[in-house]
């Protein structure tokens, strides 16, 4: 079973294994990203703090990986 995030679909990196469980991951910055488009960057930041990482829904809650400094090149963020 994986859970995936609602509204991060654009931000999901893939799938990862852990022992015998599977869980959705994806990319912070862009989370954050996707919440900047309704609020300002230090709500969305706030926001996502609180209440995605905060919000643990089992075993299966899916994870927020933050990429190495250079890699947010990429996204030109």
């Amino acid at each position: 079973m994986i859970l995936h995030a609602d509204g991060f679909e654009e931000a999901l990196l893939g799938h990862a294994q852990q022992f015998n469980k599977e869980f959705a991951v994806y990319d912070r910055a862009m989370c954050i990203k996707i919440l900047a488009r309704d609020m300002p960057l230090d709500e969305a930041e706030e926001f996502f703090e609180y209440n995605v990482i905060g919000a643990y829904v089992g075993e299966f809650t899916p994870a927020f990986l933050t990429l190495k400094e250079d890699d947010y090149d990429d996204f030109n963020i």
